[in-house]
């Protein structure tokens, strides 16, 4: 952009020259009249000299009436003194027939400003001749008649920053409109050398301006191509404005390869020299691509750089609709490629280093980011809004962190799923170091929603590789009339699954009384605490490990891992080689009262609707007076009772009915009891005993074995079956 400026101080000084071109011929057609020898002509207005033509040898041929002028310097001093433009040639030929004045040899023109010409006497060059604006040619006519003048010569410029060339041009005494035909090229001189070509230029007096067509400008490796370029001169003939419309195109084939289009750009040039940028306006469909793999892209309806200092970029404004994309392609072999697009009605641009780095960008009016996967299909979408963004840039130029706020706002749309939505104060957003988002992170009164699913904290991480939203700070999530707290949650977007982690607990509450259920059939929430948790969302299965424990009103289960399915309330308790998993249930006798029964063993499988706790691996149930051991054993509990007795129903689980098998042993006061097989009914306080040789030991009465044996607890009776074909039954009481 600095290079068009510096055109433009190129085309002014052609348009000096052109019109220097129109004036000294014209001149020299009205004024030689006779041929003379140390020749001398000039014309005065208001006692000052306007021009002054000398020539050392003139001849006239009387014939043909034309007239040669030969070693021939003309200065130009103008209406108002401030030029002492000087042109001079070897020979030149006026035709009074035709009017022209015809240069037969080469022509020079040195072009120089004197302000102070006024103040000084008539006819003073200035005190100091500064770096002239020197242009050659040949084959000049200019037609006296009608105040034209052309060449179809190679016309040549030099200033102190530049030096060029066109082929051809044309000037109109009635416009006063300078035409370079073609060929236009310039090459600039200084720390950024560079050149400015063009098909065509046009430099007119009203407006004051020169207007090059399909110019190009090339600096280094960067080219800027326009269908029409315009500069506007001031009163001084310096270049303040430069305008390119028209496919107006900007690229950079450096270490950071950009492109660049609009419709127009405008360029305001200020400051002691011409070639001082203040600002660059690019409007209409402005777009930039750069040059990576896979590039970004950057849209709006304006933009407006401003420059500090020597052509220094300082700030960057651009407005009317923005649009940053950024490409992404896939990284490792669980990576995503994204597609991340910044939106904003307006933002600011900041740079840094000389005006060659991107510092930072602000949003003006809120923002929003999207993020959509490449190559999904259906793609779901995450858009990140706020009331302002702020971004920041690496050294490369590269986004390295976003942040916005207030009224933050992350929104992840899946067809045919509700939109996952959560809201903070804060939102940071993190880049991958080759492009693409790799989190989101939120802070201050976050709240998320998801479908039934919602939760509250004081901080979340939102990772779109692996669709994880991760929650800190006292986090809370509710769903389906479960809440769970923790120190650390994360939920999984596309599978809806969620963990917790460190003092988990869950309470299921919203519960119906299950009038044919037992141990969790009641309408009192139900609790479970843990060190870690994971809950899916279909089946709604939450599985809890590290000191777990489920509790609902007295009802307890404890072990170190628990698998619950709330729509069906059972559970599933596991536990290792050294822990166990443990119940405790409620046994009542006949004068109704209640005494606790406590089962543990390595795994139990409960479903309420079938009141079955069954038990597995080193099984214990110890009551008041009594233990019983097995490798297996199912454990019926009593139902709750109609869904009217709400008494019952909040009540602790009452034992029905015992079936143990393995190795059972029956041990109490006074008495043990051996077997395969076992089944125990509460209501009787009943025990049989079957499976190999069972047997009651008794200290007062020794040992009884049988093919099976019945005991009663509440009177001691025992009944033994015998081995005979025809068996018998012997009964006995033994004291206790």
């Amino acid at each position: 952009m600095a290079s068009m400026v510096v055109a433009g101080a190129y085309f002014y000084a052609r348009y000096r020259v052109r019109n220097a071109l129109k004036e000294i011929p014209g001149k020299i057609g009205i004024e030689i009249q006779q041929s003379a020898q140390g020749f001398t002509i000039s014309k005065s207005e208001a006692g000052r000299t306007l021009f002054k033509v000398q020539a050392s040898k003139v001849i006239q041929f009387k014939q043909s009436g034309r007239a040669e002028l030969h070693d021939v310097t003309i200065v130009l001093y103008g209406r108002d003194a401030s030029r002492f433009d000087q042109i001079y040639g070897s020979d030149f030929e006026y035709d009074p027939k035709s009017g022209e004045v015809s240069a037969k040899g080469e022509v020079q023109i040195d072009l120089e400003a004197n302000p102070a010409g006024l103040n000084s006497a008539d006819q003073s060059p200035p005190p100091v001749l500064k770096n002239p604006i020197h242009l050659r040619t040949s084959g000049l006519i200019f037609n006296q008649k009608t105040g034209n003048a052309y060449t179809k010569d190679k016309i040549e410029l030099s200033i102190p920053q530049a030096s060029g060339s066109a082929v051809g041009a044309s000037y109109s005494g009635q416009t006063n409109v300078l035409t370079l035909e073609s060929q236009l090229h310039f090459v600039v001189n200084g720390t950024s050398p560079g050149t400015v070509e063009a098909v065509r230029g046009i430099i007119s007096k009203t407006p004051r301006q020169v207007v090059l067509q399909s110019p190009r400008l090339t600096q280094g490796t960067e080219v800027l191509t326009a269908d029409e370029a315009t500069l506007a001169l001031n009163d001084q003939n310096a270049v303040e404005k430069a305008r390119a419309s028209g496919n107006v195109q900007a690229m950079s084939q450096g270490g950071s390869p950009m492109q660049v289009r609009a419709n127009q750009l405008e360029l305001v040039v200020g400051g002691p020299k011409s070639d001082i940028l203040r600002s660059a306006v690019l409007t209409g469909d402005v777009r930039a691509e750069d040059g990576a793999t896979p590039p970004s892209q950057a849209e709006a309806g304006r933009v407006v750089m401003t420059f500090a200092g020597k052509n220094v970029l300082s700030r960057v404004h651009a407005d009317d609709g923005v649009k940053l994309l950024r490409h992404d392609q896939a990284k490792g072999d669980n990576a995503t490629a994204q597609d991340v697009t910044i939106h904003a009605p307006a933002m600011d641009f900041f740079l840094v280093k000389g005006g060659r780095t991107l510092d930072r960008a602000e949003t003006i009016g809120g923002g929003l980011i999207s993020i959509v996967p490449v190559g999904t299909n259906p793609s779901p979408r995450t858009v990140a809004s706020a009331g302002k963004f702020v971004a920041r840039f690496d050294a490369q130029g590269r986004l390295s962190g976003v942040h916005g706020e207030p009224e933050a706002r992350i929104t992840s749309s899946s067809p045919g799923q509700p939109d996952r939505v959560s809201t903070s104060d804060t939102l940071d957003v993190g880049f991958q170091s080759g492009g693409g988002i790799a989190s989101l992170a939120q802070a201050g009164h976050l709240a998320y929603v998801d479908g039934e699913r919602k939760a509250w904290a004081e901080r979340a991480r939102y990772t779109p590789a692996d669709q994880t939203l991760v929650l800190s700070g006292s986090p809370r999530v509710v769903e389906g009339g479960m809440t769970t707290t923790a120190r650390v949650m994360r939920l999984n977007r596309t599978s809806g699954d969620a963990t917790a982690e460190d003092n988990v607990k869950s309470t299921y509450s919203d519960l119906k009384p299950q009038s044919g259920g037992a141990l969790l059939a009641s309408s009192s929430p139900i609790h479970v605490t843990a060190q870690r948790m994971t809950a899916h969302r279909s089946p709604a299965v939450a599985i809890y490990t590290g000191n777990a424990r489920l509790w609902q009103d007295s009802n307890v289960v404890q072990a170190p891992v628990i698998e619950f399915d709330r729509d069906h309330r059972s559970l599933l308790a596991t536990a290792g080689a050294a822990e166990s998993v443990s119940t405790i249930l409620v046994q009542t006798d006949k004068s109704g009262k209640a005494t606790p029964v406590t089962a543990t063993a390595a795994r139990l499988t409960y479903t309420d609707s079938e009141r079955k706790a069954h038990y597995d691996g080193g099984v214990v149930v110890r009551g008041l007076d009594s233990t019983i051991t097995s490798q297996q054993m199912d454990i019926l509990l009593a139902a709750r009772g109609p869904n009217d007795g709400k008494a019952l129903l909040s009540g602790p689980s009452q034992l029905d009915r015992i079936v143990a098998q393995g190795n059972v042993v029956i041990t109490q006061p006074q008495r043990q009891a051996t077997g395969e097989q076992l089944v125990y009914t509460a209501a009787e306080d009943k025990f049989v005993l079957s499976g190999g040789t069972p047997s009651i030991f008794d200290a007062e009465h020794g040992k009884i074995t049988g093919v099976s044996l019945t005991f009663y607890r509440h009177d001691d009776r025992v009944q033994v079956e015998g081995r005979d074909s025809s068996p018998t039954v012997t009964q006995t009481r033994v004291a206790r």
